[in-house]
C-alpha cells in the first residue's frame, strides 16, 4: 500500500491544514509571552535594587567623608554590599554586555536621573551580546570566573550570615557589581543579586496551551466535518443518479453555496429525465409506427405469386420486424428503474438454452450457481441472450459455464468465431458499435 503524505479527503486535508496552523501559531505566541514574561520579570527584579542604590547615591553625596564611611559601614549588610575603598572598574572600551547588566544599568539611570558614570558588571550569566557603551556593561571576568574582588566579596557576605551570593535566590542567581561615581569623584560599590529568570515553561502554562490547542482542534473537526457533509451528500446523489435517474431530488438546505450547488445538481436531473424521456417518446413513437406499414408490406407479399421474391420480401420485412422489437427493448431498458430481486440463474439458462434448441441453435449449459443472485431477471436476460445469438451467429454454437464462489458468481459464454482483436477488445463494449461493417443481411443488426 502507498503511503502519502497528504490526505486524499477534503475533510483530512481541510484538518490538517487547520491542525498545523493551531499548533505553529499556539507556539508563536507561547514564545513570545514567554519572551516577555522574562523581560518584564528581569525589569521588575532590577527596579528595587537600582532605587536603593539611588537612594544611597543621594545619601551618600549630601554627607562628608567621615559620616560617608560612618553609613555605609551601616548599609553594608545582605542582601547588598556597599563599599568605598574598592578600585574603579577598569574602561574596557566595548566590552560584551549581559542582559541583566543592560537591562539595570537601563533602569538604574533612570532611577538617578542625570548622568553620572557608572558602570556595572555580572556574574553567572552568559554574554547577550556586544555593548558600545564602556559604562554598564559585564566585563570579561564572566568567562573567566569573575573579578579579582569577587572572592572578598563572597567571604564578605559570609561572614555576615548571608551564605554564598548563588544561594541567596536559589541556583541561576546573577550577581551585579555596579560603582557610581558620587559628585566629588569617589566611586561608590554596590554588590547585590537578581534571581535568574526560569528557564522551562511552567506546567500551568504548559497545560493551559494543551487545554486550548484540544478545544480548537475539536471544534475544527466539527466544522469541517459540518462543512464537508454537504459534498459527502452531492458526491452519494452523483453515484446514485447513474443507476436511477429517476432518484429523489437532493435537500436543498444549509449554507447558501451548499443550496447552489443542491439547485444546480436537481435542476441538471430534471433536465436529463426531460431529454431521456423525449427521446425515449420519439424513438418509441417511431418504432411502433413503423409496425403498420411492415404488416401491410407483410400481407401484400403474401400476394405474390413469384415465390423466390416473396420469400426475399418476407425475409426483410422480419429482419425489420426483429430491429423494430429490439429498438422498443432497448428503450424500455434505458428508461425502466433498477429492479432487483433474487434470480434463479439456472432457470433463466436454460430457458435460454430451450429458446435456443427450439430454433435450431446448439446451446449447451454446464456448471450451477448455488444460490439465487439478486439483480434485474430482465436485463440480466437480454445481456445473456444477446451473447448468446452473438455466439451463435458468429461462432456457429454456444457453451454457456457457470462458475459459483463465495466471492462471485461467472457467467462464461464460448463460441468457435473469429475471436476479437486485441485493439477493439474495448469497442465492443459501445453501445451499437459492431465489428462486422458489412450490411448483410446474415450478420446484420444492432
Amino acid at each position: 500500500m502507498k503511503l502519502r503524505p497528504w490526505p486524499q479527503s477534503l475533510f483530512g486535508r481541510l484538518l490538517l491544514v487547520l491542525s498545523a496552523g493551531l499548533v505553529l501559531a499556539q507556539g508563536l505566541s507561547a514564545w513570545i509571552n514567554w519572551a516577555e514574561r522574562d523581560r518584564v520579570l528581569l525589569q521588575a527584579a532590577g527596579l528595587q535594587p537600582a532605587q536603593r542604590v539611588a537612594d544611597i547615591v543621594g545619601l551618600l553625596d549630601s554627607l562628608d567623608l567621615v559620616e560617608r564611611e560612618r553609613i555605609v559601614k551601616i548599609l553594608n549588610a545582605p542582601p547588598q554590599g556597599v563599599t568605598l575603598d574598592r578600585p574603579p572598574l577598569a574602561d574596557t572600551g566595548a566590552p560584551v554586555a549581559s542582559a541583566h547588566a543592560v537591562m539595570f544599568t537601563a533602569v538604574l539611570r533612570a532611577a538617578l536621573g542625570d548622568g553620572r558614570a557608572l558602570r556595572v558588571v555580572s556574574r553567572g550569566e552568559p554574554a547577550a551580546g556586544p555593548s558600545n557603551d564602556s559604562r554598564g556593561v559585564a566585563g570579561p571576568w564572566t568567562a573567566r570566573g569573575g573579578p579579582p574582588w569577587a572572592g572578598h566579596h563572597e567571604s564578605m557576605m559570609r561572614r555576615q550570615g548571608a551564605g554564598a551570593p548563588h544561594d541567596m535566590f536559589g541556583p541561576g542567581a546573577v550577581l551585579l557589581v555596579t560603582q557610581v561615581q558620587l559628585r566629588d569623584g569617589v566611586w561608590v560599590t554596590f554588590d547585590h543579586q537578581l534571581p535568574h529568570a526560569a528557564g522551562s515553561l511552567p506546567a500551568r502554562l504548559l497545560a493551559t496551551l494543551a487545554m486550548l490547542l484540544a478545544v480548537v482542534l475539536a471544534l475544527s473537526w466539527i466544522a469541517v466535518r459540518w462543512l464537508s457533509q454537504p459534498l459527502r451528500a452531492l458526491a452519494g446523489a452523483a453515484e446514485a443518479l447513474g443507476k436511477n435517474i429517476h432518484r429523489p431530488p437532493l435537500p436543498e438546505d444549509g449554507p447558501s453555496e451548499v443550496r447552489q450547488a443542491a439547485q444546480a445538481f436537481n435542476t441538471m436531473q430534471s433536465r436529463l429525465v426531460r431529454y431521456i424521456a423525449d427521446r425515449t417518446a420519439i424513438l418509441a413513437a417511431m418504432s411502433h409506427d413503423l409496425k403498420t406499414p411492415l404488416t401491410r408490406l407483410r400481407l401484400r407479399a403474401e400476394l405474390l405469386d413469384d415465390d423466390d421474391t416473396r420469400q426475399r420480401i418476407e425475409g426483410d420485412l422480419a429482419q425489420m420486424q426483429a430491429m423494430v422489437i429490439d429498438a422498443l427493448a432497448a428503450l424500455r431498458g434505458l428508461d425502466g428503474a433498477t429492479v432487483s430481486e433474487p434470480v434463479d440463474v439456472m432457470a433463466l439458462l436454460h430457458q435460454l438454452q430451450s429458446d435456443n434448441q427450439s430454433m435450431g441453435r446448439e446451446v449447451l449449459v454446464t456448471g450451477r450457481a448455488g444460490s439465487p443472485l439478486v439483480g434485474d431477471p430482465a436485463r440480466l436476460m437480454r445481456c445473456v441472450g444477446n451473447l448468446v445469438d452473438n455466439a451463435v451467429t458468429y461462432g456457429r454454437r454456444a457453451r454457456i459455464t457457470v462458475e459459483d464462489s463465495p466471492r462471485a458468481l461467472t457467467i462464461r459464454v464460448h463460441d468457435d468465431g473469429p475471436g476479437i482483436s486485441e485493439d477493439m477488445l474495448e469497442r465492443v463494449f459501445d453501445p451499437f458499435f459492431r465489428l462486422e461493417a458489412s450490411r448483410s443481411r446474415d450478420t446484420g443488426g444492432t
